[in-house]
Order: structure tokens, then sequence, then C-alpha cells
């Protein structure tokens, strides 16, 4: 039986790694590709230094992501750039998990059009998140100031059109679970999740 494999992504803070939680609740495994690229960081880090220099390197001898982020960000050719040393080694990770797992996987990614997989997806989860909603998680999370959160949602205004060519079914799933209303938003999300899976008997 040929595997069923299933894109999960998001813009900035949409709340996808969070989607990706409950499916690994019902037994779904989840690859999570950005945190795979963090691993694909370090064991490129000599073409990355080379590349980018010295000054990317914590103290701790680490790649600074955050460093290396502010060199790429904004800057085409740079991002161009990483992203050439990066994506081959993680593209060649999630192959080598995927054969691994079993009937069904989740490759949650937020480039999720770049991966080596995107042509193979039977179905594709876009999380979307009210603004505000947004803004609060990221102020939590990231701890960046009200200019540095709106900059990076606004660099993503073309997220959404190059997944809405495809042929592959799309389902457009709304995450709002923040504090207060977390009863009632996760009980409709968790029904979104229930109808995408129904087909494949999860």
């Amino acid at each position: 039986m040929s595997k069923i494999l299933i894109g999960l992504t998001g813009k900035y803070c949409s709340g996808k790694n969070y989607i990706g939680k409950l499916l690994e609740e019902r037994g779904i495994p989840v690859l999570d590709v950005d945190a795979l690229g963090h691993k694909v960081i370090e064991i490129e880090r000599d073409a990355i230094i080379a590349r980018f220099g010295n000054d990317i390197i914590g103290e701790d001898g680490l790649i600074n992501r955050k460093t290396l982020g502010a060199k790429v960000f904004g800057r085409p050719e740079e991002l161009s750039a990483l992203e050439g040393i990066v994506h081959p080694g993680a593209n060649r990770e999630t192959l080598e998990w995927i054969k691994k797992q079993g009937r069904i996987c989740i490759i949650n990614a937020a480039l999720l059009h770049k991966s080596s997989v995107f042509g193979s997806l039977n179905e594709i989860i876009i999380v979307k998140a009210p603004f505000i909603t947004r803004i609060l998680r990221a102020k939590k999370r990231d701890k960046l100031s009200l200019a540095a959160i709106i900059k990076r949602i606004k660099s993503q205004t073309d997220f959404y059109s190059q997944y809405l060519k495809e042929k592959t079914d799309i389902h457009i799933v709304e995450n709002s679970v923040f504090f207060g209303n977390k009863g009632s938003a996760l009980k409709k999300l968790k029904n979104s999740l229930d109808v995408i899976l129904s087909r494949y008997g999860n």
C-alpha cells in the first residue's frame, strides 16, 4: 500500500506546529522540516561559515541562527545562497524519514512548496489565524518588537499562490487557539482535522 503524505504549512505564527502536535496525539508521525533544517545547518556548518562569515558562530561554538537569519532576511540573493546549501540535505533527510514511517505521515514545513516531496503530497493543510492572534503569539514566543513582527508578516504576502494552483486537495484550517478561547477554538480545530482525516480512517 502506498504511503499517504499530508503537507502542513502556514504563515508566521499561524499555529501550524500546534496542529502538528494534535496530529501526533492521534498517532500520526509528523516531521518538523524547520527543525530538521536546524540539524542540517550544523551538518553543513563549514559551507555556511565559508559563505556567510565567522561572525555567525555563537559563544557555544554553534551557528547562531538569529545572526544567520539577519544576514539573509530581506536579501533574496543571500537567502537563495543559504537555501542552496541547506535544502538538499533537508530533502535527503526528509525522504529517509518517510521511508521509516507507516501508512500516513505529515510533512510540516513553512516552505512546503520547496520540499522534494511537494509533488507527491495527497493533501495540503494550510493553517490560518486571525491577525491579532498571530501578533500575540509572536510577542509571546519570539519576544520581538511590534515593528519586527509586522515586517515578518508582510514578507509573506504572496504565501498562498504556490499552493492554490496545485491539483492537490487543499484544506484551509483556522487555528485561533490562544489563551482564553482555548476550549471552543480547540474543539472547532479538532473537528476540522476529523473531517480531513476521516477519509483515511483516522
